[in-house]
Parts: C-alpha cells; sequence; structure tokens
C-alpha cells in the first residue's frame, strides 16, 4: 500500500507530510530547502520511490477573497512541473494552514522563530489531513 504526499510549497522551505498506509491519517514528514526546481524534483524523485508515494497533493496558497496572487502562480507551475512523476496530483486549499500550524506549536510550547521548518511540515500535514478528511467522507 502505497501514500500520499503532501507539499507546502514555498520559495525558500518546502515542507512534506505523508499519509499513513490506509490513507486516513497526515502526518508532518520534513522540510528541505528550495534549491531549485531540477534539485527539488530529484529529492522528490527519490522520495517517491523510497516511501511508495501513489498521489500528491500541493497546497494551493489562494487569497483570502479566493483570488490567484503572486505565490498561487508559482505553485501551480510547481505541481504542474510534478507531471514528470506520472502521479496524480491534487491541488488543496492552503489558506491559513501555517497560521494553523504555528499556532498548534505555542499551544505545545514549541517556540516558532527558530523551527520555521516543522512550521512548514505541520502546514503540509493539515493540508493534506484536509483532502484525506473530504476524500474518505
Amino acid at each position: 500500500m502505497g501514500r500520499i504526499l503532501g507539499v507546502d510549497y514555498g520559495d525558500s522551505r518546502i515542507g512534506l507530510a505523508l499519509s499513513d498506509p490506509l490513507k486516513i491519517i497526515a502526518s508532518p514528514f520534513k522540510t528541505f530547502r528550495n534549491e531549485g526546481r531540477e534539485k527539488c524534483l530529484q529529492f522528490l524523485q527519490s522520495l517517491i520511490e523510497e516511501k511508495e508515494i501513489e498521489a500528491i497533493v500541493v497546497g494551493l496558497p489562494i487569497g483570502m477573497k479566493g483570488q490567484d496572487t503572486a505565490q498561487t502562480i508559482k505553485v501551480r507551475e510547481f505541481a504542474d512541473s510534478l507531471s514528470i512523476f506520472n502521479l496524480p496530483i491534487e491541488l488543496e486549499d492552503e489558506r491559513l494552514s501555517s497560521v494553523s500550524a504555528q499556532k498548534s506549536m505555542i499551544m505545545q510550547n514549541i517556540k516558532t522563530g527558530h523551527n520555521k521548518g516543522m512550521i512548514d511540515e505541520r502546514a503540509a500535514a493539515i493540508l493534506l489531513q484536509q483532502f484525506l478528511d473530504k476524500r474518505n467522507r
């Protein structure tokens, strides 16, 4: 049984989350530095093979009024580049996922200033869980 990969794409960091093999629960997995499209795709290729990824869910940062932003366009282009993996690629509205991730860390007394990567991983898990919940209804 494969997993679903959640991706919180950012200009400097990319947060990742993985579903469990039953595709019910999302967990924060890893954050890596965004060092350009080519390196990113190479990293994801090895992860897809290692973790038996069956689909990818990319967080789409839509503006609060539902409009596309400059970052929305970058994320759509990034998601298009993932088509080389021949996997289903889904876009999931990620509005406020980073805010929710940060709040959950504060509630657990985890400092957020030096843990930006952890915020990105948790944001990826939040958007992936949102996707899984809708899918499993």
